[in-house]
Order: structure tokens, then C-alpha cells, then sequence
């Protein structure tokens, strides 16, 4: 191509992306409607909506924990109107924990932007006798495998998440997988296992309700959802902070121009009052971030959380 064609071809991006969007948006969220991925998606995609004058769509497309969903938007035409909405799982863990994946996870993707981090809180069965992290700990040391912990399943965050714990604490405690967090929270509060790593979305009405006990939240900051419930570090644990987060991506190859403007409009969106306000509401710290930023956060994550993997011999279900 000569100089001409490349001013030409630079010309046609950048007139692209001033035009940007000229029609609907579509965000692929590769999970369930009504959980925290899901709904943190559509609180954005509302206000995009707004500021764009254009729909911006959200499709579930579940299955295969978010492969299925991110495997049609690596597919996508790279031309900014078909999105990703992934959290840790799909772009940190699912990389170490399967063999092997539809889309290469390592050139498949550009990233946008965070939009915010879903912290985690440690909760106990109301039968279980501990009732705070200290408690706990000696109770495990004390008790070696026989303290159970609930999880969404094999090698998801929250069973990650208890492995972090176990080796911050020096425990050893009993890994009970269940298919989903649905069924790992209604035998918790059952007493049919101890301990349960979940979101704050998920857990703070329970905890409110007397039906948990929340020891810990997972996270810097306490959770203003569940103000009373101290930090991991506060409770005496250092260097467990572990969680989920939210963020945006768009199939390689889409223009950086649109990847810049969208990128702008998602920090801009979420530094608005009423939805920092709905996502905190759920749970959520808001959080939006530069490309670089979600690329160093999406490596490291991938880094601590495939040690873990490879040294437990994880595999998917």
C-alpha cells in the first residue's frame, strides 16, 4: 500500500470512529442473566445507551464458564459493534484451568476497560462455631481437613479464592464443589458445609438477613454493602485479597480509534453518581481503567491464579 493509500485507509478509521456508533452496540455476556457479571453490564449498556442515542444490547450467551460467549465475540467482525463483557474467570483462569480453548486467549482479544471489581466475602454456616476470621483460623490449624468450603465449582474464583486463604493462613481445609453458587449457598446456610467464598452481591442479603455469618470481606476496602464486616488484612490475614472484577473487551483487530472512544465513554459512564450508585448497591466497587491498565491486571491475575492451577493439579470439570 502506498503513502496515499495508507492516508486513505487512516482517513476511512478515524471517520469511522467520529461516526461511532451508527447503529445498535451489542455487549456478548457469556453467563446467565441476573448475576453480577451480567448485571454490571446492563447498568453500563443503560447508560451508553443514552449517551450514544444507539441500543446497546446485552445477549447471554452462557455455557462452558463464559467460553461459549467469548468464543463468538473472538469470532465477531472487529468493527466495534459486537463487545465482550468477561470477568476474571473468562480472561485469568480459564486460560490455565482448560487444555485447551476455541480462541487463543493470548492475541484474541484487545481490552477496553475495567468496569469494576465484584469483591468477595468469606461467610460461615450460623452453625459453624467460629464466628471470625481469627476463630476460624485456629480452628482449622486445629482441626487439619475437617473444615469444609463450598464452592461454584472446580477451579472457579471462588474455589481459588479459598485456596489463596489456605495458603495465607497455613489451613487445610476440605474443597466441596458444587455445580454452580446457587446450590453452594442454600447448603451453607443448611450447615451442610462450613464455609463459602461468594460475592458481595451474592451474599450480603443473607448476612443482613442473620441466615450467614460474614467473616471477611476479600478485598483493600470494606464493602459499603456490608459496612460492619472487616477486611481480610483488618481481620489479622495479609495477602489474600482475591476476588472478581468486570471488565470490557473487543475482538483483535477492532480500530483503536473506536477501542479509544469507547474506552472514554465506559470511564465517563462509570464515574457518573447513578451508577457508581447501582453498581455499589450490588456490591461493586466501580473502578474503570485505561487498555494498558485491564492488560497488566488481566496478566497478573493470569499469573497468580495459574500457579495455583498447575500446583493443585486443577482441572475443569
Amino acid at each position: 500500500m502506498n503513502k496515499w493509500g495508507l492516508s486513505l485507509f487512516f482517513w476511512c478509521v478515524l471517520a469511522a470512529a467520529q461516526t461511532y456508533p451508527a447503529k445498535p452496540v451489542t455487549f456478548i455476556v457469556p453467563f446467565p442473566p441476573g448475576g453480577g457479571t451480567d448485571i454490571s453490564a446492563r447498568t453500563v449498556a443503560a447508560k451508553l445507551t443514552d449517551k450514544w442515542k444507539q441500543s446497546v444490547v446485552v445477549e447471554n450467551r452462557a455455557g462452558a464458564a463464559g467460553i461459549l460467549g467469548a468464543d463468538a465475540a473472538a469470532k465477531a467482525r472487529p468493527d466495534g459493534y459486537t463487545l465482550l463483557i468477561v470477568n476474571v474467570g473468562v480472561t485469568s483462569i480459564n486460560p490455565a484451568l482448560y487444555p485447551k480453548l476455541p480462541y487463543n486467549p493470548d492475541t484474541a482479544f484487545t481490552p477496553i476497560s475495567l468496569i469494576c471489581e465484584l469483591p468477595f466475602v468469606l461467610m460461615a454456616s450460623p452453625s459453624f462455631p467460629p464466628s471470625s476470621v481469627k476463630e476460624l483460623v485456629a480452628f482449622a490449624r486445629a482441626n487439619p481437613d475437617k473444615v469444609t468450603f463450598a464452592s461454584s465449582g472446580q477451579g472457579g474464583s471462588p474455589h481459588l479464592t479459598a485456596e489463596i486463604f489456605q495458603l495465607a493462613t497455613g489451613t487445610r481445609m476440605t474443597h466441596v464443589p458444587y455445580k454452580g453458587g446457587g446450590p453452594a449457598m442454600t447448603d451453607l446456610m443448611a450447615g451442610h458445609v462450613n464455609l463459602l467464598f461468594a460475592s458481595v452481591l451474592e451474599g450480603s442479603g443473607h448476612i443482613k438477613a442473620g441466615k450467614l455469618k460474614g467473616l471477611a470481606v476479600a478485598h483493600a476496602r470494606r464493602s459499603p454493602a456490608l459496612p460492619d464486616v472487616p477486611t481480610l488484612a483488618e481481620a489479622g490475614v495479609r495477602n489474600a485479597e482475591s476476588g472478581s472484577w468486570i471488565a470490557l473487551l473487543a475482538p483483535a483487530g477492532t480500530p483503536a480509534a473506536i477501542v479509544a472512544k469507547v474506552g472514554a465513554d465506559i470511564r465517563e459512564a462509570v464515574a457518573q453518581p447513578d451508577v457508581k450508585e447501582k453498581l455499589v448497591a450490588q456490591g461493586a466497587v466501580p473502578q474503570a481503567s485505561t487498555p494498558a491498565e485491564l492488560q497488566a491486571l488481566i496478566n497478573a491475575d493470569l499469573a497468580r491464579y495459574g500457579k495455583i492451577i498447575r500446583e493443585k493439579g486443577l482441572k475443569a470439570e
